[in-house]
């Protein structure tokens, strides 16, 4: 079945649709990963958003039950160059055209995703749509320029209510901006005993969680779209140990005094090089964002520079000085990989460990 997809700037990409007929919109960006596309298209980082992968074969090893970040995903799209509609894995339950088909999101095949991806990349991410042959194309192209980027992202796919992952080890409270399931299996396996609660839930209520610790997620759209949680954190900082990652970094840097702004294309993918300042050692890492952290605003707060983008020289990571919290842009549970970050988890830990042997002394 032809479909098409429609850019605001004009660009209409022909191809082969698959998954759901459904007609969806939304912000096209492009992922650079060889490997992992159900937890991509399952990542709540995603929400709204119609995600390009630039590695040209799509589908191969199928969908299996073990690897998705969340139970209903919230991408509106995913476009490839080939989708394989006969997968073969030994994990393998269903082809991938299933799933789209199931959750209702609509896939296109057959289009350039290098010539997508160069576009993307040297106007930045544009508002598209994945619709039928039979649309107005000009039609198409004016509601999209006349339409705005969503600001409620993190409410749609945060929690409604809390739930507990009981464990015997430290307590912490894994705030959910749109929380990758991998984030929460690091606090299991190391025996953490964790309570997700919703991303409006204030520092009062934490505390009264008996919070060892506070984890802040990933998740999607702008920060600065989530004041309540900026607040929160402002009354946590200096009260309670803190590991922030991709938005949960961005919001502990607006909470401590920086700003953020919007990157032309983002950086999403499994293979973006990044620097400790501290170490000079080099992680490869795995990544989804649209916006950074500005460094020139770090001057005059509390905040420390800790890692930097190879690529572009970025902030990557941060820490409250003289306080226990910290926080990374890229993903160190890295599902499905590279895994080279994975250790912040047990600094996390050891920084739980330190601060409860520190208030049994006071």
């Amino acid at each position: 079945m032809k479909r098409q997809l429609i850019l605001e700037d004009g660009s209409v990409f022909v191809g082969e649709g698959f998954g759901s007929a459904k007609e969806l919109s939304g912000e096209v960006v492009f992922n650079t990963g060889m490997t992992g596309y159900q937890e991509i298209l399952s990542d709540p980082s995603y929400c709204a958003q119609i995600v390009t992968m630039t590695y040209p074969l799509i589908g191969n090893y199928g969908i299996n039950r073990d690897d998705f970040e969340s139970i209903t995903p919230s991408i509106n799209g995913l476009i490839v160059k080939e989708y394989e509609p006969e997968p073969s894995h030994c994990h393998e339950e269903e082809p991938l055209h299933e799933l789209l088909t199931a959750k209702d999101i609509p896939g296109l095949a057959g289009i350039d995703t290098r010539k997508l991806t160069r576009l993307i990349r040297e106007h930045g991410t544009l508002k598209g749509r994945i619709c039928s042959m039979e649309v107005d194309v000009s039609s198409v192209i004016n509601e999209l320029k006349a339409a705005a980027f969503p600001h409620d992202q993190v409410e749609r796919v945060s929690t409604k209510d809390p739930y507990h992952a009981p464990g015997r080890g430290n307590r912490v409270v894994l705030v959910d901006f749109g929380m990758k399931h991998g984030i929460l299996q690091e606090l299991i396996a190391r025996q953490c005993d964790v309570v997700v609660v919703p991303y409006n839930t204030t520092a009062e209520e934490i505390i009264r969680l008996g919070a060892d610790g506070v984890m802040l997620s990933n998740g999607p759209g702008n920060p600065v779209d989530v004041p309540e949680a900026i607040e929160m954190i402002k009354e946590l900082i200096g009260n309670v140990p803190i590991f922030g990652i991709c938005l949960g970094h961005q919001l502990l840097a607006l909470a401590g005094g920086a700003t953020t702004s919007k990157l032309r294309f983002g950086h999403r993918g499994s293979n973006h090089p990044v620097r400790d300042l501290e170490t000079g050692k080099i992680a490869i890492t795995a990544q989804n964002h649209g916006f950074t952290v500005d460094v020139e605003s770090l001057q005059g707060t509390s905040l420390q520079l800790t890692h930097v983008a190879v690529n572009d020289g970025t902030v990557e990571g941060i820490r409250v000085k003289n306080t226990p919290a910290f926080s990374v842009q890229y993903h160190p549970e890295a599902s499905p990989g590279p895994h080279d970050a994975n250790d912040l988890f047990d600094q996390f830990i050891s920084m739980m460990e330190t601060a409860k042997k520190r208030s049994l002394h006071v």
